[in-house]
């Protein structure tokens, strides 16, 4: 499993970071280790897949993300 992390935006408060963290557990194949506030910590088989299907849930969501660099 490869960890990646991702930025997000829009994240003020503990109920838009468990928003966020019900959106990030509904991608499947990804494994999340740690939501909070502005940003993700997850782990993946395939982590570019796994990023660009996180960044789609958590902007559903209303958080637009990018990848961590």
């Amino acid at each position: 499993m490869a960890e990646f992390e991702l930025t997000i935006d829009g994240m003020h408060c503990g109920s838009c970071v468990r928003r966020a963290g019900q959106a990030l557990a509904a991608v499947e194949g990804l494994t999340v280790e740690e939501v909070r506030v502005g940003a993700a910590r997850l782990s993946a088989d395939d982590a570019a897949q796994a990023a660009v299907a996180a960044i789609a849930a958590l902007d559903t969501a209303g958080y637009p993300a990018r990848r961590a660099k």
